[in-house]
């Protein structure tokens, strides 16, 4: 089977299964890169490649100067076509098994204080339909550690009396509960959203532009930015809304949640995902932790 007609099925199979259009544009890219190599080196036809072609590819990769996460991302999109082209038994073998990620160092995640999530969500003080809306978003995001897809997509029907029903990646369902305070400032704010739409068209998602369409990523981005710079943040975090994704994680372990919980919380597949978030927790903080939940301190 020619390797262009099965990355194209590969990408059909995937929109079909309904992946992140994110995902889907990311393997689109990333098996574009791959076939491209394997064309330079006169390989046409899946069941031509081998695992010495994958390696090969990865050396490439490394010999460019590549950092080893963007590696292995590569990497995984390769996984993913091959893992396709076995299970529709274009190829016998599995040709990636013995090929295994890149060892990537470990990275201290930096995560936002509790002073820098106190003054970002403070800084959004009006009264207007755009600062009650930024100002949500970041509550949400620190308060339930939401995927930035997950809550531009939220439709008023997921919000539920004490918590809100999330559809994850895969359509998966979870929920993430609802505090008092998020609850007063989404009845703040879908007052605020009905008298900026009155009379006027919108799209049915829960945040919406000034103009009633829904928020793109970039957006939601722009206004954390302005938020962080106005107050301060420390220039070593990175401001995005995974990095509250993080933060809501690093916050959940130092409060005493267990880690499967949190997995559950996150829409994790797997508890091993969760536990990188573990590493973001500095040695001072466990010190801290341990000496609250000692065995003879909590003897009674």
């Amino acid at each position: 089977m020619q390797l262009d007609r099965l990355r194209e099925e590969f990408i059909f199979d995937c929109r079909v299964r309904e992946l992140s259009p994110r995902t889907v544009r990311n393997y689109e890219k990333q098996t574009a890169y791959f076939l491209r190599f394997l064309i330079s080196k006169g390989i046409t036809k899946v069941e031509d490649v081998t695992t010495l072609h994958i390696k090969s590819y990865i050396n490439a990769q490394q010999e460019r100067g590549c950092k080893p996460s963007y590696i292995n991302d590569l990497l995984k999109a390769v996984k993913c076509l091959f893992a396709y082209a076995y299970n529709e038994g274009y190829i016998s073998t599995k040709v990636t098994k013995n090929v295994h990620n890149v060892k990537e160092p470990r990275v201290l995640i930096h995560t936002f204080s509790e002073r820098e999530i106190k003054d970002m969500v403070e800084y959004y003080r009006g009264s207007n339909y755009l600062d009650i809306r930024n100002k949500l978003i970041l509550m949400l995001l620190f308060d339930t550690g939401i995927r930035i897809s997950e809550l531009m997509n939220l439709k008023p029907e997921q919000i539920r009396d004490s918590y809100i029903l999330i559809y994850g990646k895969g359509r998966k369902e979870r929920i993430v509960p609802k505090s008092p305070i998020i609850s007063k400032w989404l009845i703040k704010y879908f007052v605020a959203r009905d008298k900026q739409f009155f009379c006027r068209e919108a799209e049915d998602y829960v945040f919406l532009s000034k103009n009633g369409r829904k928020l793109t990523e970039e957006a939601i981005c722009k206004f954390m930015k302005q938020a962080a710079i106005a107050v301060g943040v420390n220039p070593n975090v990175r401001v995005s809304p995974h990095t509250c994704r993080h933060t809501f994680a690093h916050q959940q372990l130092k409060n005493g949640l267990d880690l499967y919980s949190l997995s559950r919380l996150l829409g994790h597949e797997s508890i091993s995902i969760t536990q990188v978030y573990l590493e973001s927790i500095r040695d001072a903080e466990v010190l801290n932790a341990a000496k609250k939940t000692g065995v003879l301190a909590n003897i009674r």
